[in-house]
Parts: structure tokens; sequence; C-alpha cells
């Protein structure tokens, strides 16, 4: 079968999460950054650095640079299967390095290059929509930063911004809930993309409120990643990505149950799934 409807033995069954557990995925994943830190760092600085580039190369192109960034935040979850792997691997008490990432993309799995590829087609709807009201409701034309900063952002006469915001926040919504636990999945799992999109909304819609405070960290770390000039995305990216893990293994618990001797028994028992 295809890589949308790949087969498997059976439906996954998500557990029920505690309202701030969300926040437990954090401090493990810096447990994961402290065994494999030049993985993690080398993935936040190869995203910082990619995001410098397209800055450099559309500085004053606002759509372009809108578009670019925007792809950029919308792939990062692929670009982070690595950081999954890494994971994955000291869960099981393996060692984890550079070769685990490798290992990884050699493998050319289909479902998560079809990910990748719906992924980018959600950014370019954004970009699209985005683009369609900015043109038709701003005073003024929109071709650089500084204009969409002027006649956009810092315009009081209008709430062109905070509906450029909600418009923004209606699209990205779906995509989180598409998201927030198929990539981990799809490393995971034989499942197809269709049915870990389905486990993700199914996820997002039997614990909403944990779900909730995730994708407010996501959100504010991110933010605050972009807003200390890219560079905090050297530390946010590799959190996020570990902790996205985590988040998985909390609401889908290992098929096979974690191994009693070493190394497995070696490795610290907060890096094991926790019930909810």
């Amino acid at each position: 079968m295809g890589a949308m409807n790949a087969p498997v033995a059976a439906s996954p069954v998500v557990r029920l999460l505690r309202p701030l557990q969300p926040l437990t995925w954090l401090e493990r994943a810096w447990h994961d950054i402290r065994q494999a830190p030049g993985v993690g760092f080398g993935h936040g600085v190869l995203l910082a650095g990619w995001g410098w580039l397209l800055v450099l190369f559309a500085k004053d192109r606002f759509w372009v640079l809108a578009g670019a960034l925007s792809g950029l935040l919308l792939v990062a979850p692929i670009l982070a299967t690595g950081l999954y792997a890494v994971s994955r691997a000291l869960e099981r008490g393996e060692s984890a390095g550079w070769g685990t990432v490798a290992a990884v993309w050699r493998s050319l799995d289909r479902r998560l290059v079809v990910f990748g590829v719906l992924l980018a087609a959600a950014g370019t709807c954004w970009v699209m929509t985005s683009a369609a009201l900015i043109t038709l409701l701003a005073p003024h034309r929109i071709d650089t930063p500084v204009d969409f900063l002027r006649y956009v952002v810092a315009n009081r006469d209008s709430w062109l911004f905070e509906g450029w915001l909600a418009l923004g926040g209606m699209l990205a919504a779906p995509v989180f809930a598409s998201s927030v636990v198929a990539i981990p999945m799809l490393l995971d799992r034989p499942v197809g993309v269709w049915q870990a999109v389905l486990a993700s909304w199914k996820t997002v819609l039997d614990n909403p409120l944990p779900m909730a405070v995730w994708a407010a960290l996501v959100m504010g770390f991110m933010l605050l990643g972009l807003a200390a000039l890219l560079v905090g995305l050297v530390f946010v990216v590799p959190m996020l990505g570990h902790a996205s893990w985590y988040a998985y293994r909390d609401l889908y618990p290992p098929l096979l149950p974690p191994c009693a001797t070493p190394p497995c028994s070696a490795i610290p028992r907060n890096n094991l799934p926790s019930s909810a």
C-alpha cells in the first residue's frame, strides 16, 4: 500500500494527560540535550543558520521573506526527525549521535517525505491567503518588511494586524492538530500518513487543555527564538524537538515494554514513559 495508507496491526490508543504535563516534556528534553549536546545544538545551529540565509537573501522583499520563514517554521518538525530518533535511542538505552540521525535520513522514508510536502503546501496556502488579505486591506502597497511594520503593524487606524494574526491562528490550529504527534509516530510505528494525522487529531480532541498548553509553549518559545535574532533557535530547536518526542511517548507508549537488562536498566527512570 502507499505511504498514505500503510498497514498497521491495530489502531493506536491514546492516553489522557494532566493539564501541565507538557512541562515535564521540557524537563526530559534537557536531559536528552545533555546526553547528546552536539546533535541537539547542531540542529539548532543549522536551522538558525538557514533562517539567517533567508533573511539576507530576502531582507528587502517582504513576501519572499514571509514565505521563506513561514515554510521554515512549518517544516521544522520534519527537520527535527533526527532529534526524535535520538530521544528514542536514549529511551532504549542505546548510544545516540549523528549516526542515529543519518540512519533516519538515509532510510528515505516516503511517509516522512509526503508529510513534509503536505506541511510545505500548508505554508504556501498561508502565504497566499495572508498576501490576499494584506493586499486587499492595507492602505499602502506592501513590498518590504519596513512597509509591513509601518502600514500594518503600526497602523492604529485599522485592525488589519489583529485580523492578520487571527487568520494565522485559524490556519495554524489545524496544522498543529494534524502534526503534534504524527511525525514521531511515523518514525516509531508502521502507520500510514493518514492514520498518523487522525491519531494526532484524536490526541488533541481527547486532551484539549494539555495540548493547548503545549501549543502555547511551542509558540512562545519559537517567538522567543525568532525575537532573539534567530540565535535563540540554537537552544529552542533541540528543546522542542526532544520534548515533542516525549509528548508522543506520554500519549502512545512503546509497542514493546522497555527491556529489563542492561543497557536499558541503566538509563534514568525519568527518561521512560510516564503514565497519565
